[in-house]
């Protein structure tokens, strides 16, 4: 029986972003929803992700992660994020390493790169608060959110 709590955080909307990581040479990206603004001064934002996901290892690594905004016409990219293979992800888009390492994509509404200031575990995702060490605006539109994505995440994986 589906309890009535998961129907209601399913109605709750998000926006939709990218999350890359990586340590050494080895990078990811993954698709995050559950994301927030904690913090203005200094400023902080805060990411929820999953422990089987093999970013949250190279983000543990790392210590840092990048997150980006993505325009509701960019919807098709989430798809190259869902995959296994963390190099096909990338091909045929513009990135370069942040100041950290993690991958910064080039073609988004926003991106911030973020370390990692403290690491929660209050239930069966990991809170990542990260401080921004790095930002910017490339372009201008209308962000993605749960109401543009034919799909729900309510956290079970």
């Amino acid at each position: 029986m589906k309890k009535e709590w998961l129907a209601a955080f399913g109605q709750m909307t998000y926006g939709i972003y990218v999350l890359t990581s990586g340590h050494e040479d080895v990078i990811n990206g993954m698709i995050a929803s559950w994301v927030s603004q904690v913090s203005y001064d200094p400023p902080l934002i805060m990411a929820a992700v999953h422990p089987n996901r093999y970013s949250r290892g190279l983000i543990e690594k790392s210590k840092a992660f990048g997150l980006h905004i993505l325009d509701r016409s960019q919807k098709e990219m989430l798809s190259r994020f869902k995959g296994p293979d963390p190099q096909k992800k990338f091909q045929g888009l513009s990135w370069e390493p942040g100041k950290t390492g993690v991958p910064i994509l080039k073609h988004c509404l926003a991106w911030f790169e973020l370390r990692v200031k403290e690491h929660l575990e209050p239930g069966n995702h990991a809170l990542l608060l990260g401080e921004v060490i790095g930002s910017g605006c490339p372009a201008s539109g209308t962000p993605l959110t749960t109401l543009d994505y034919e799909g729900m995440y309510t956290g079970k994986n």
